[in-house]
Formats: structure tokens, sequence, C-alpha cells
């Protein structure tokens, strides 16, 4: 498999395909970094042009996941590389526990070790579940959200697309929290979170707008 990206996350990442025992032919992806080396942990090659990339896909593997944060850049990549021939496809740790009734996960999903998940979620494509996130029963989540660790999703609580929650946060129950919403790292939400906001504190409450979505999307 291609990993876009060969830094930070992508190397989050890669400990998934090694709990797999499936690290044979995965790559790394970096055309931004000047003299980016050529090997990762002098093993694994990085492509550094989008036609090794497609080359890749149709010589060896199809299939690509994303390690990189940040919600609409990975729609963004997720877009370039399906158009280059590639698959979008998700990395699940066997270290997460995933509950065994009407779950749903779509493609391109990193969910890391310790993650917990529980039963009747559902979880769109593109997002990060990080260490240690807990998804409790009946949550609704969007495509490209970005979970960070030890944060907490309470029952039928969602969260829209592109929306980040930070690290330790806690989603009370019913909750709904819009699109393009961040909600700062140890945040206690309590009620609704309108789109394009960010939001911080206990309980939290609004702190600025964000910039709408320069792109309309229907997920």
């Amino acid at each position: 498999m291609l990993i876009i990206g060969a830094k930070g996350f992508a190397k989050e990442v890669l400990e998934t395909f090694y709990h797999k025992n499936d690290l044979e032919n995965v790559v790394f992806y970096d055309d931004i970094t000047l003299n980016a080396p050529d090997f990762l942990f002098k093993k694994f090659k990085i492509l550094h042009s989008k036609q090794e990339a497609q080359k890749y896909f149709q010589t060896t593997d199809s299939s690509f996941t994303i390690g990189i944060g940040k919600p609409i850049l990975r729609k963004q990549i997720k877009d370039t590389f399906e158009a280059l021939g590639g698959s979008l496809s998700s990395t699940i740790s066997p270290l997460a526990q995933i509950g065994n009734f009407d779950v749903s996960i779509g493609a391109g999903n990193n969910i890391l070790q310790g993650a917990i998940i529980s039963n009747g979620v559902r979880l769109g494509k593109g997002c990060i579940v990080y260490y240690n996130v807990i998804v409790t029963h009946d949550v609704l989540i969007g495509d490209f959200v970005e979970i960070s660790p030890n944060a907490t999703l309470l029952g039928r609580c969602e969260i829209g697309s592109f929306s980040h929650i930070g690290s330790g946060a806690v989603i009370l129950p019913d909750v709904s929290i819009g699109k393009n919403v961040v909600v700062a790292a140890g945040s206690i939400v309590t009620k609704n979170v309108p789109d394009n906001c960010m939001v911080a504190g206990n309980p939290a409450s609004f702190k600025k707008e964000i910039a709408p979505l320069d792109f309309y999307y229907e997920g």
C-alpha cells in the first residue's frame, strides 16, 4: 500500500501495518520535502512524484491511505490520488476494539491502537481515530473528521464532516457538532455547535468563526 506522507502521522500509520504483519509492498509518498531521502527508516521506499505513484498503482498495488492530518487536506489528497488510479483504503489497527454489531466504517479511515468503537456507530470516509479514542454507541461521524488522542464521543452524538475533535475533549450524549468545527483540546461539549466555528472550555463555548469550506460538500 502507498502511504501518502512520510513524516509524523505517516509513521504512526506504519505501526498499524507492523501490528498486522503486513509490511510487504508498503511505500511512502513525499513530493514536498526538499532533499527528502529515498527510504524511510532505511527500509521503506519513498516515492517523490505523481508519475511514480501512478506507476506503483498500475504495477504493484492500487490501494493508498493518507498519512497526513488536517481534514480538508486529506480530502484534497484523496481526490488527487484517486485521479491517478488509486483506491482509498482504510488502516485499522488489530489493537483497536471495534464493535461487532451494526458498525459501518467508510473507506480511508486510519484507526490507531487503543481506539474503542462501540456498536451502532457510523464512521464516514477519510477519518482519523487516534490513540485511546472512545466512541460509544450510536454515534454518527461524517467524512474527513479528525479525532485526537483520548477524546470521548458519547451516545448518539453527531460529528459533522471536516471537523476536528481535540485531544481529551468530551462530546456529551445527543450533542450535534456541525461541519468544519474545531473542538479545542480538553473541552466538554454540552450543547449543539453550528458549522464553521471553534469552541473551547468546560462547558465549551464559542470562541471564533472559521472560514467556511470553499467547495460544496454534500456528505
